[in-house]
This record gives C-alpha cells, structure tokens and sequence, in this order.
C-alpha cells in the first residue's frame, strides 16, 4: 500500500505543473492537455495519453508494522 505525499503532474505540451492539494480538487494546465485530481486520497489523471505528461507526484510505501 502507497500513501500519496505530493499529486502532481507537469504538462509536456505547455511545461506547466499542475498539482492536486485536496479530494475532487480538480486542475487542468493552461492548455488544456492534462488534468490532475484526487489530492492526497487517489491518484487520476485525465490526458490524451501518458506521453502528454510527466509524473511528479511523491508516494512513500507503507508497511504493516503489526
């Protein structure tokens, strides 16, 4: 299991980086090729492809410590 510590992403058509901060916060870059959403909760991207953006988002494994 992967706790989310950082939701973003940066556009490759425009450069911009775009980051999701909560739940339904729901970010589109400036020229409309991707979009980011879910904060800290899930992980939802909404593009033509993956090759239109660059994953940013920092993740950290959890584990079961009982």
């Amino acid at each position: 299991m992967r706790k989310i510590l950082k939701n973003c992403i940066q556009c490759k058509v425009c450069g911009e980086v775009i980051q999701s901060k909560s739940v339904h916060d729901f970010k589109t870059c400036s020229c409309g090729a991707c979009s980011v959403d879910g904060g800290l909760e899930y992980l939802r991207r909404v593009a033509d492809g993956e090759e239109s953006y660059a994953e940013l988002s920092i993740t950290e494994e959890i584990t079961d410590t009982k």
